[in-house]
C-alpha cells in the first residue's frame, strides 16, 4: 500500500494547499493522512463563534467535512496553539509528529515550505520546520527511543515535498518560495479542492479570493522536492510517487 502524509498548521490548509493531490492520489489507491497541528481557534474569521473554544469545535467539524470530500483515510487535529506555533518546545512537537509518521508509515510526506506558503504565515513556517525534522528523525533508531515499543519502529519516508507556487498574494508579506520541481496536474479535482475549502464555512469571507486565485493558477499543484532517499530522479517530476518503493517495511537511517 502506498501512503502519503500531509502535515499542516490549520484547518483549511489541507484543502487550500494540498486538496487536489490528496483526492487525486486517493483515487489512485494511495492511503492518505492529514495531521493538522492546531484547531484554528485564533482565526480572524470567527463564523459566529463567541470564543476560541467554540471556534475550535466548529473548525474541527469543518476539517472533518473537508477531509471527507477529499477522501482522506486518516484525519487528525492536534491541540497546539493557533497563531503561536513558534512557542511550543520544538523537540516535543517533532516527537509527536515522528510518532504519527512511525504509525502511518508514509513513503511521501508533504508540508509547507519554510517561507510559510503564499501567505507567509508564521504557523505555516513552523509546521515546515517541525515536519522536516519529523521526516528525518522518524527513521532513526536514536531518536525518541521511548516510542520504540511493540509495533512502533523507526520509519524512513522516501520523499519530502514542500508546497510551492509561482504567484504571490497582494497585500501579503513578500515570500521566496522554493523552486518548483514537481507539477501535479489535478484536472477536475480542482472543483473538488474548491468544494473542500468551502466546507470550512467559518472561513466564508475567504472563499471568493481563494476560488479566484485557484482558477487563475489552473488545474495543477506545484511542489519542491526537499529531500529524497531515491537516487537518479528526474529534474522535473509529474508524480509525487515517482521512484517510490511500495514495500511498507520500516527502515532505519
Amino acid at each position: 500500500m502506498l501512503r502519503m502524509m500531509v502535515i499542516t498548521a490549520h484547518p483549511d490548509d489541507e484543502a487550500g494547499n494540498f486538496g487536489g493531490s490528496l483526492r487525486l492520489y486517493h483515487d489512485r489507491e494511495v492511503e492518505t493522512c492529514v495531521v493538522c497541528l492546531t484547531p484554528g481557534q485564533a482565526g480572524s474569521h470567527r463564523g459566529g463563534a463567541r470564543n476560541d473554544q467554540q471556534l475550535a469545535v466548529m473548525r474541527r467539524k469543518e476539517f472533518a467535512a473537508s477531509c471527507a470530500i477529499l477522501k482522506v483515510s486518516q484525519a487528525l487535529v492536534l491541540d497546539y496553539p493557533d497563531g503561536q506555533l513558534h512557542r511550543p518546545d520544538v523537540y516535543r512537537v517533532v516527537a509527536d509528529l515522528a510518532l504519527h509518521v512511525r504509525r502511518f508509515q508514509p513513503q511521501v510526506l508533504l508540508t509547507f515550505g519554510p517561507e510559510g506558503g503564499v501567505t507567509g504565515h508564521t504557523d505555516h513556517s513552523m509546521a515546515s520546520v517541525f515536519a522536516t525534522l519529523a521526516f528525518h528523525w522518524a527513521g532513526r533508531d536514536n531518536r525518541f527511543l521511548d516510542q520504540l515499543q511493540g509495533e512502533i519502529k523507526p520509519h524512513r519516508a522516501q520523499k519530502l515535498y514542500y508546497g510551492s507556487a509561482d504567484f504571490t498574494l497582494p497585500g501579503r508579506p513578500p515570500v521566496v518560495p522554493s523552486p518548483i520541481t514537481t507539477t501535479i496536474e489535478i484536472g477536475d479535482y480542482l472543483e473538488t479542492k474548491i468544494a473542500a475549502f468551502k466546507a470550512h464555512a467559518s472561513q466564508a469571507p475567504l472563499w471568493p479570493m481563494f476560488e479566484e486565485n485557484m482558477r487563475k493558477r489552473g488545474r495543477r499543484e506545484t511542489f519542491h522536492l526537499a529531500a529524497s532517499a531515491i537516487s537518479a530522479l528526474p529534474e522535473s517530476e509529474t508524480d509525487l510517487f515517482a521512484g517510490v518503493d511500495g514495500n511498507p517495511r520500516s527502515s532505519v537511517l
